[in-house]
């Protein structure tokens, strides 16, 4: 058997939509079971589907939630995306700048911490809590606890030094796994910072979408990168806000490609997925918007299903 793992990015309420139908695609194409990958590595909305993977809850059992279908066998999921969202609007957040800190370590020292890191040390502290998403996880993780996966582990940015931490992992500070996921998900100027072990962290797309670097060197035979900001076609938008979120997007593409050749150097196959261009049209550009998670959903279950098709999973190493 491939040793495989499985990194789920960031991308909010839009990109867990997407990456579940991907997710359901990738198993039934393939006949495997993402909980069987040797590591799950989430960012922010993929750390909630690495910690419901990591603790057992089947593809099935997120698909059915997202559908909105009621499985008497499965945990009470109680999170719904349209309302726990703030309805794809964050509260206003609050004055001033939101870590000094963060802010005077990036000025003194750019290099340590990365563009989208240094953005979320000025921009003001969200108001927005993430207690939904932390009874979400308590469905399936008893409070302090970590997942039963050895490998579940979940990135978050320490909001006063910019630095990656990756919870779960050998050397993290010590985190149940609630806390952890809302950390990976406190989108700056959206949802205040976590506290953990009396430090503040944000969300870890802000150090990266996916951190699949991370996987580089645990001699894996191929990781399976579901990716709902990545692209590798696109759609063409009429608006001027559509073509900046698409600008972005090239970005945050090159950072991942970039990531991926350093995993591939050492021998490890990576198969990347992320929304093409009929995906990016049903996604718009508020990757929070409830609304639209259905026809993303369904057109992700489509669209993965085909690009799996055309990238065969690697054979036993």
């Amino acid at each position: 058997m491939a040793r495989r793992g499985v990194v789920l990015g960031a991308g909010g309420v839009l990109g867990a939509a997407w990456t579940i139908g991907a997710l359901a695609a990738l198993q039934e194409h393939h006949e495997w079971d993402p909980r069987e990958a040797e590591v799950l590595l989430g960012t922010s909305a993929g750390s909630v589907l690495a910690a419901f993977l990591g603790c057992g809850t089947g593809v099935d059992v997120l698909l059915d939630h997202q559908r909105g279908i009621v499985n008497a066998e499965a945990p009470d999921i109680s999170y719904d995306p349209d309302r726990d969202s703030g309805r794809g609007r964050p509260p206003m957040p609050r004055l001033g700048i939101g870590s000094a800190r963060g802010a005077f370590r990036t000025a003194t020292r750019p290099w340590k911490v990365t563009p989208m890191g240094a953005l979320a040390t000025v921009l003001p502290q969200g108001r927005g809590s993430l207690d939904p998403i932390g009874s979400l996880v308590d469905a399936v993780c008893p409070a302090g606890d970590w997942a039963g996966h050895p490998r579940t582990w979940v990135v978050a940015m320490d909001y006063d030094t910019g630095r990656r931490v990756t919870f779960g992992r050998a050397g993290a500070p010590a985190a149940g796994l609630r806390e952890a996921v809302m950390a990976s998900c406190a989108i700056p100027a959206w949802y205040a910072p976590v506290r953990i072990g009396g430090r503040r962290y944000v969300d870890g797309g802000t150090c990266s979408p996916t951190s699949l670097d991370l996987v580089a060197g645990l001699e894996l035979d191929e990781v399976v990168v579901l990716s709902p900001m990545t692209s590798l076609e696109y759609d063409r938008p009429g608006t001027v806000v559509g073509r900046l979120e698409r600008r972005f997007r090239r970005a945050v593409t090159k950072r991942v490609l970039r990531e991926a050749a350093k995993v591939s150097a050492t021998g490890t196959k990576v198969t990347l997925l992320g929304p093409g261009a009929e995906d990016l049209v049903g996604i718009g550009v508020n990757m929070m918007d409830p609304t639209r998670r259905e026809q993303v959903l369904e057109t992700s279950l489509r669209t993965s299903m085909a690009a799996l098709r055309a990238a065969p999973l690697a054979a036993a190493g």
